[in-house]
């Protein structure tokens, strides 16, 4: 219990330090709404300000505090099984284990060499386009990657979240961004009074100009993984099958490849409410 400690300390320490993206984010943001509503408190374009605002803010919030989804108890192995697997020495009897375990079991991809993917870590059998996350310490469903400004993972539960965020955020910025750029070019030609809320005009334009830069890239590569039915994983490395390699594996068609991420009523497609069922 004493060797433990330490390791117990480090793992408090790392999952406090892993917050500081997320309040630095929220930090910018509550920044940005005082800059814009108290200090050059434009009325004319309050209300779609607060609209892209609420949505951000919603967006993100459930992009954080979302649970990866996990996969369900049927690929667990049986406590038998289990116990055989783990005094099983060579990986040849481990995987006749694991074929027999998964004989029922919806699976369809395969590791590298053709092998029944299972987590060691996790013990349990990983379900197709499934994924262990060092930094959340489990397997998620349907993993893209582990993001650091949400401090989660995105996958299935939420993956549908963080393309909202992602818009919305670039919504946001774009509108920041627009409406200040004249107040901005009135302080190079000193047309602006001299009070600090000429400060806040100088950084709110390019404070919002640099993150549309960034997010409009990244926004634009996840439309195109929605389109094409893919994960950040398996853009980099193409799912394998029964018959192998295959990155286009998992495409049904554009059509169908969206409503996977944001469900069949396009009614709910723009709100951070979960509306998938695949």
């Amino acid at each position: 219990q004493v060797k433990m400690a330490p390791t117990h300390v480090l793992r408090c320490c790392q999952r406090g330090l892993a917050w500081i993206p997320v309040i630095f984010i929220a930090l910018v943001v509550c920044w940005s709404y005082y800059a814009y509503v108290v200090e050059l408190c434009i009325f004319i374009y309050m209300v779609f300000f607060h609209l892209s605002f609420v949505m951000f803010v919603w967006s993100y919030w459930k992009t954080i505090f979302t649970r990866p989804a996990n996969p369900s108890k049927e690929f667990c192995l049986p406590k038998a099984e289990k116990e055989q697997y783990v005094k099983e020495e060579r990986p040849e009897s481990q995987q006749e284990i694991l074929w027999r375990a998964t004989a029922n079991l919806p699976l369809y991809t395969r590791t590298g060499a053709g092998a029944i993917r299972y987590c060691d870590r996790c013990q349990v059998i990983k379900p197709d386009r499934c994924h262990h996350c060092s930094a959340c310490d489990m397997c998620v469903l349907k993993m893209d990657h582990h993001c650091p400004w949400v401090n989660n993972c995105v996958g299935f539960s939420n993956y549908k979240f963080f393309i909202l965020f992602l818009c919305y955020s670039l919504v946001y910025c774009l509108f920041i961004a627009a409406t200040v750029l004249q107040y901005f070019i009135k302080f190079w030609t000193n047309e602006l009074p001299d009070t600090h809320a000429k400060f806040h005009v100088l950084f709110l334009f390019f404070v919002a100009a640099m993150f549309c830069i960034s997010i409009l890239s990244l926004f634009s590569y996840h439309l195109w993984l929605v389109g094409k039915n893919r994960s950040t994983i398996e853009a980099f490395r193409a799912p394998v099958f029964r018959t192998g390699s295959d990155k286009n594996g998992f495409s049904l068609g554009f059509g169908k490849n969206i409503a996977q991420v944001f469900g069949d009523e396009r009614k709910f497609w723009l709100l951070p409410i979960f509306t998938r069922l695949v």
